[in-house]
């Protein structure tokens, strides 16, 4: 560990951790937040191995399929907070999309500006979080029914998550009465999930029922040794830095994402027996379509029935695979794949590397076992190295390694930059300071120097912006020179930014004394990113040679 410390105090604290460990039992838990399904693991001390964990009435279990939790709620009353979720949800027959107390796929807008279109209840305004928040408490409600005392918990993220969605877990978390709570990407966690214990580097699929995660792993395990508890924080003692602890490390080498998954698909099933056979869209015809597909990734034919002896009501529905698979295509599902494998492939060429640098392609998620999905894959990577036997559980059991043993080190997603005046074009623009595939924490910072620009300025301003794709920032233009036609690539006039500090406190980095005069550089800012994904900055004034910020939290970027 980096810097200097007592060995003897080290050894002290680590024996006087596994007693109390001993003294005071607790429980480790992971829990997959699923668009469609929610999976709960915990860390087996007898068998040494993870093991998701049944939660009546909440969960379902199918066959040889985990116990899983549908990620549904009903609002009973909305100012009590009073909800179903789950199973009884389905068991009820409250899962009708045309009442507005029934929630599905609700992860999706968390974090989104879609909030306006959510109704208002018992004189209550809610929110997707709200919602959210309410089904993760019940179903930690039904872990400590069981009588276990939880220590702590791992949450597994999209990858493609903005930062709000992650500090809304994390708030999540405080809320209900956890003592630790950690955050780890649900590809990453995937690969750790498939057991591998020696050095790979694996290219990790996550395609549930709302989102595609493409995610590239290079795991740097020791083989043949056994994961030791790395501990971030015992109770107030925090111990990561402290201690004689030497966690192995798994590093994120790229990251492409969607928001596509098994939900969408259900919806283009439904949609196509309602244009061909005239089937009203409901909750009925959305169990048969998918459960029509879930037949489908065994048999090359399905048949699906239903019928009401009370109203003598029936409903017959069948489908073969190549049928299936036009419906896909019809989609630009196979495009959507596709775009986001170019994506992992781009960022691999930036560091060097091939497809044959890839040792595994892990699939995680129910849409992963479509057999189109499947044979997709196969015609770009070798069958050999495509795995697939932990669909349901790979994300929650590998978030439970990281507690026994593995920390890891991961990148920057998205780009960062500041706002500037564009002189020529009479317009803010953005420059980038952080790009994406930036590893965190930073080695080494980023400096930029800064002058005033109006005569006895006060203070000066700096607004941060996570930057959109940056493949996207060029357009074609065509143009006559003489009596030739012309293309060429320029960049865009435009650019999707997300402003993160730009508040009238959040943009003032330092005021200057005296005041500023334009002409001459006045502050050098440095920003670095530390291992939590904090921007921070460090701020010099030249002129005077005062250091006016120091390692000054911004802003937690994604």
């Amino acid at each position: 560990m980096p810097g200097t410390r007592d060995r003897g105090a080290t050894f002290k604290q680590l024996a006087f951790i596994r007693l109390f460990c001993k003294r005071s039992p607790t429980m480790t838990l992971a829990i997959d937040f699923g668009t469609s399904n929610t999976v709960v693991t915990r860390w087996n001390s007898a068998t040494q191995a993870p093991e998701a964990i049944a939660l009546p009435p909440l969960a379902q279990q199918l066959g040889k399929n985990p116990p899983l939790v549908p990620s549904l709620v009903y609002v009973e009353n909305a100012a009590k907070g009073t909800i179903q979720a789950g199973q009884p949800v389905r068991d009820s027959g409250l899962d009708v999309s045309a009442d507005n107390r029934f929630y599905r796929n609700f992860k999706r807008g968390i974090g989104t500006a879609i909030q306006g279109f959510l109704p208002e209840l018992d004189g209550c305004a809610l929110s997707f979080e709200q919602i959210g928040s309410w089904f993760l408490a019940d179903v930690l409600r039904a872990i400590k029914a069981s009588g276990e005392a939880v220590d702590s918990v791992v949450f597994t993220v999209p990858v493609d998550s903005f930062e709000v969605y992650r500090h809304w877990l994390s708030e999540t978390g405080a809320t209900l009465d956890l003592p630790e709570v950690r955050l780890l990407d649900e590809p990453t966690a995937a690969a750790l999930g498939y057991g591998i214990r020696q050095s790979e580097t694996v290219l990790v699929v996550d395609f549930g029922g709302g989102t595609l995660d493409f995610s590239l792993v290079d795991l740097a395990i020791a083989p043949n040794r056994k994961p030791l508890g790395f501990i971030l924080r015992w109770g107030n003692q925090p111990l990561a830095d402290s201690s004689a602890q030497k966690p192995q490390r798994a590093k994120v080498l790229a990251k492409a994402g969607e928001n596509l998954g098994g939900a969408d698909i259900d919806n283009w099933l439904a949609d196509y027996f309602h244009r061909q056979q005239g089937i009203p869209l409901s909750p009925l015809t959305q169990r048969l379509v998918e459960r029509l597909k879930i037949q489908l990734s065994d048999k090359s034919q399905a048949t699906e029935s239903f019928f009401d002896d009370e109203t003598l009501e029936s409903l017959t529905l069948k489908l073969d695979r190549a049928t299936f698979e036009d419906i896909l295509k019809n989609n630009q599902f196979f495009d959507r794949l596709e775009g986001c494998l170019g994506q992992i492939f781009q960022q691999m060429r930036r560091q060097g590397l091939s497809l044959v640098d890839i040792d595994a392609v892990l699939l995680v998620g129910g849409t992963a076992q479509i057999p189109a999905v499947q044979s997709w894959l196969a015609s770009h990577f070798d069958a050999e190295k495509i795995r697939s036997d932990r669909p349901f559980t790979a994300v929650a059991e590998g978030a439970l390694q990281v507690q026994q043993g593995i920390e890891l080190t991961d990148f920057l997603y998205h780009s960062y930059g500041i706002r500037y005046w564009d002189r020529r074009h009479r317009r803010h623009s953005w420059q980038p300071i952080i790009r994406s595939g930036q590893p965190y924490p930073s080695t080494e910072p980023v400096e930029i120097v800064l002058g005033a620009s109006t005569d006895n300025q006060p203070s000066i301003e700096l607004v941060i912006g996570e930057l959109g794709n940056e493949a996207d920032l060029t357009t074609t233009e065509v143009f006559f020179e003489g009596d030739r036609l012309i293309t060429r690539q320029s960049a865009q006039a435009a650019q999707q930014v997300q402003p993160l500090n730009d508040t009238g406190s959040g943009r003032t980095i330092a005021q200057l004394a005296p005041l500023g005069v334009p002409g001459s550089d006045r502050i050098r800012v440095l920003f670095e990113v530390d291992r939590d994904r904090t921007l921070r900055l460090t701020v010099e004034d030249i002129l005077t040679g005062d250091t006016l910020l120091t390692n000054q939290p911004v802003v937690q970027l994604s």
